[in-house]
């Protein structure tokens, strides 16, 4: 025996549960949160409308039977006595119709919009959003998800509809099957026939013929879609990947446009596309093939019950108006058991969904334990209180002080090493080392973001970083000034005196004007309003990583004049990265980055006087 053909059922089931149990997962916090009274309202609601719509099909169903014997008797009276009742029937068939929308779309977008929030904490908490972007491999596994934003934007859009959905729709044909069995039992009596010799009869004859045709399509529609569930996953993985380099290519316009490169982007562009487009006609082949299939399963379903009940009503034993009752229960019957049959391109589509859901959150379960397990592992980032009282030194006041650091690229190798280091307030440090020595790295390491690092980084409360490549949110000037404070806290003539102290006096009178500056802005000027935002909230400690390095000799002499007058006057002192010899007048000390000695990385040590 094939011991593979033996395990594929196990194997299926496992699938099965594991699938379920991460729908759960992503399903229960919500209607146990702190909305769970109105989410559980709504539900109930939904579902009391979705019994509503079953209760209202059994009535159509006897209102079949009576108006079509009244048609095979030329009863006028009945007749129009239940075209009357037909008419509140379908009245209460639209209301329930209408608020089932409506209250379903309201359920929807109201745990839409929790679990998105829910989402968007995790990934800008611990800076998950970051590390995924760093972790492809190395100490963080598990948080490689790919195109987080259309996970949180469309995927949970269409997870809570999907969801909804197929819930909703198997218990409506949960409850109709329920509801229909015992109807269509009564109505298809007994099927008598001989049988070497004996008589045999099958009571409820139509309810097993409607088993069998449900069954047996089920099982070939499983057979015939299954290959949509990793073809659905694959389309929305290359659709996303699609988008995101679109969206590069607008980001980056100017580059490109100056580099020329438009034909490259183009067949970059054009072969995303073709593997968007290969798998789209992959999955709509499959498609094609299920929808050959549940077209004839659906328009066989709707002659089946008047082929096999001919017989009794063409001998007399029923009246039209039971042929029509049973035709009726059958097809009610036939669609609950359908369900699957039905639903099928939808689970395809809602597997992928959840898997890819589940995936994002098992990347942020994994890197919220990395950052928890962090002062474990040895990498931990503190202020300067905590770097007295662990030092048991009252007396010196360091902004930054290193210990035992070991900064790594991601996957493991040691980048650099720093045993004892620190930086005392009043001294302003210039960080030296050859290109790819891990300067930025060590920046990084400094501000408590790179996940890549072992050792103990202790430094001051009150600081600020300025990045090589500063971000500025569109909109209002003043906004992008004061992130990521809100400009209210600060006034009219404090953003402007930040801006002239940064060599801006142009942009003074524009702090109202929406733009998205970091495409309006030249690179000098990026990094000019950067140093006015540093110059407006006025930290002790300022670490800056290249931060003029698209400004002339005279406009960094300006800004840097201007920052190292704030940080004297804060008590503070100044950590800077830059190659510019000019940039050592400002410096006391400097730091220096050299090869280690046994060829592993580099060595970060004190180089006295810059």
């Amino acid at each position: 025996m094939d011991t593979n053909q033996g395990n594929a059922p196990s194997r299926r089931w496992a699938t099965i549960r594991r699938t379920a149990a991460s729908a759960w997962a992503l399903t229960r916090p919500y209607f146990v949160s702190e909305q769970r009274w109105v989410a559980c309202g709504l539900l109930a609601a939904v579902v009391a409308l979705n019994l509503a719509f079953v209760y209202l099909a059994v009535l159509f169903n006897q209102w079949n039977q009576v108006f079509y014997d009244s048609l095979q008797e030329k009863n006028s009276a009945v007749f129009w006595e239940q075209l009357w009742r037909f008419c509140y029937l379908a009245f209460a068939y639209i209301v329930i119709a209408v608020y089932k929308f409506y209250l379903t779309q309201l359920l929807e977008i109201r745990w839409r919009a929790w679990l998105t929030q829910q989402f968007l904490a995790r990934w800008l908490s611990d800076r998950a959003f970051y590390v995924m972007e760093l972790a492809r491999f190395g100490p963080v596994q598990g948080a490689q998800p790919d195109n987080p934003d259309q996970r949180i934007q469309e995927d949970i859009g269409q997870f809570t509809a999907l969801t909804l959905g197929l819930v909703m729709g198997l218990l409506h044909s949960v409850v109709t099957l329920a509801s229909f069995v015992g109807i269509l039992w009564a109505l298809s009596g007994d099927f008598g026939f001989r049988l070497g010799g004996s008589d045999y009869t099958i009571p409820g004859f139509m309810v097993w013929m409607a088993l069998l045709y449900c069954g047996v399509g089920s099982v070939l529609t499983h057979y015939i879609g299954r290959s949509q569930i990793a073809l659905n996953f694959q389309q929305q993985r290359l659709e996303a990947d699609f988008r995101h380099h679109l969206v590069r290519v607008r980001e980056y316009s100017e580059s490109i446009a100056l580099d020329g490169g438009a034909d490259n982007e183009n067949q970059r562009l054009r072969g995303r596309f073709d593997s968007v487009l290969g798998n789209f006609m992959q999955l709509l082949r499959a498609q094609k093939n299920l929808v050959w299939f549940t077209s004839f399963f659906g328009q066989a379903a709707v002659v089946f019950p008047f082929v096999v009940a001919a017989p009794r009503f063409f001998s007399g034993a029923i009246k039209l108006g039971d042929l029509m009752q049973i035709s009726s229960a059958f097809g009610e019957v036939q669609g609950a058991m359908s369900w699957f049959v039905d639903s099928y391109s939808t689970l395809a589509g809602w597997r992928a969904t959840t898997d890819r859901l589940t995936g994002f959150s098992s990347s942020l379960a994994a890197i919220g334990r990395a950052a928890s397990g962090a002062g474990q592992g040895g990498y931990a980032a503190a202020d300067e209180e905590g770097a007295q009282r662990s030092a048991g030194d009252q007396q010196v006041a360091a902004g930054v002080r290193v210990h035992g650091l070991r900064v790594c690229l991601p996957d493991g190798s040691v980048l650099l090493a720093a045993d004892s280091l620190r930086a005392l307030a009043g001294e302003r440090v210039l960080l030296q080392g050859p290109s790819g020595s891990g300067k930025s790295s060590l920046f990084r390491a400094l501000a408590g973001i790179w996940p890549f690092a072992s050792g103990v980084v202790q430094r001051h409360p009150d600081a600020m970083f300025i990045p090589q490549r500063p971000y500025f949110p569109n909109g209002a000037l003043r906004e992008a000034l004061a992130y990521p404070e809100m400009p209210a806290r600060y006034t009219d003539a404090e953003l402007r005196k930040a801006l002239h102290a940064a060599q801006l006096p142009e942009l003074a009178a524009d702090l109202d004007r929406q733009a998205a500056w970091g495409q309006t802005l030249s690179g000098g000027e990026q990094q000019r309003l950067a140093i006015a935002r540093v110059l407006l909230k006025r930290p002790a400690w300022v670490f800056a990583d290249e931060a003029t390095s698209a400004l002339d000799d005279t406009a960094q002499a300006a800004v840097y004049a201007a920052l190292v007058t704030m940080v004297e006057e804060r008590g503070g002192g100044m950590v800077s990265i830059a190659h510019r010899a000019g940039l050592a007048q400002f410096h006391t000390g400097s730091w220096v980055l050299a090869p280690a000695p046994d060829g592993t990385g580099f060595v970060l040590r004190s180089g006295g006087v810059a």
